[in-house]
């Protein structure tokens, strides 16, 4: 038996269709008033999404969770286990090679008031665990994984969901944070031990207000470096933006100069760390303009 919820995370709504009730269930205690029973949903609807099982004897036996999205299925079955995960990771497929409204970046978005630091890094660079720190010790959270870009400026949209955290972070993020709400252990994943950490109340309250990026930080996790800070120019800081970036080259001119304007007016640099205090105290001249371009 299958039921279906709507996850209104502006910019985007999902109507999610699973067979699976622990999918359902931990849908709503990350999202709270952001699911919304589809009956009940009088907004409109981006993107069709479902987390099903698989049919046949395998259903039975070893029912596994399928991610579909308007008749595609981008990934192999996985273990029922890691349906929650696998809907938040098709979540992200769907926005990252559907959506042409914005310039897209893998990274994550980090803000005090109007003003925005993007933080891009491939995994196992720390990033979503030093995105869970900031975003519980004085920032707003916009994203943990993609900066909407809007064409032809700056300006970043929230898309506030869950951080996804694993292996070694889990446990300590249960330590810094022993009340926020995570996801059960999606177990043996191909990126390890999975979970979805909710996202902050006061993100949360912020979804609807865009900042503007002055940072473009590339941070690496080092058990051996306190803070270590190197200024990038410009032509390194475009080269990295851009591996990072999803759709820029299909988006064309308007795509490239986005990502020319955010290095020009943004200070740009690469940080290797293990204190998340001297990170945050770090970002924090960033968005001040205590630092040099």
């Amino acid at each position: 038996m299958t039921s279906s919820f709507v996850l209104d995370c502006a910019p985007f709504a999902f109507n999610v269709e699973t067979s699976f009730s622990y999918v359902r269930d931990v849908a709503k205690c990350i999202y709270g008033n952001r699911f919304v029973e589809s009956t009940e949903f009088e907004g409109y609807v981006d993107y069709n999404v479902s987390v099903l099982n698989t049919t046949g004897l395998r259903r039975m036996f070893k029912p596994q969770a399928r991610f579909l999205s308007e008749g595609q299925e981008p990934f192999k079955p996985l273990d029922k286990s890691q349906g929650y995960a696998l809907l938040e990771w098709g979540l992200n497929w769907v926005v990252a090679t559907h959506e042409f409204s914005y310039v897209i970046v893998h990274s994550a978005v980090l803000a005090k008031g109007d003003k925005a630091v993007i933080l891009p890094a491939p995994s196992g660079s720390g990033k979503s665990t030093l995105t869970a720190y900031l975003s519980h010790h004085g920032w707003r959270l916009l994203s943990d994984e993609m900066a909407l870009i809007s064409p032809a400026t700056c300006r970043v949209t929230p898309f506030v969901r869950p951080v996804c955290l694993k292996n070694n972070a889990i446990e300590l993020v249960k330590a810094w944070f022993p009340d926020v709400y995570l996801s059960p252990v999606a177990p043996k994943t191909h990126k390890g031990d999975i979970v979805h950490m909710q996202p902050s109340v006061y993100s949360v309250s912020a979804s609807q207000e865009p900042a503007e990026v002055v940072g473009v930080v590339f941070p690496k996790y080092d058990p051996s470096c306190f803070l270590d800070i190197y200024q990038l120019d410009k032509a390194a800081c475009f080269k990295g933006l851009t591996h990072n970036a999803f759709n820029h080259n299909l988006m064309g001119e308007v795509g490239v100069r986005t990502m020319l304007d955010i290095v020009e007016k943004s200070a740009c640099f690469e940080i290797h760390y293990n204190d998340m205090n001297e990170v945050s105290a770090f970002l924090d001249e960033v968005v001040r303009g205590k630092v040099d371009v």
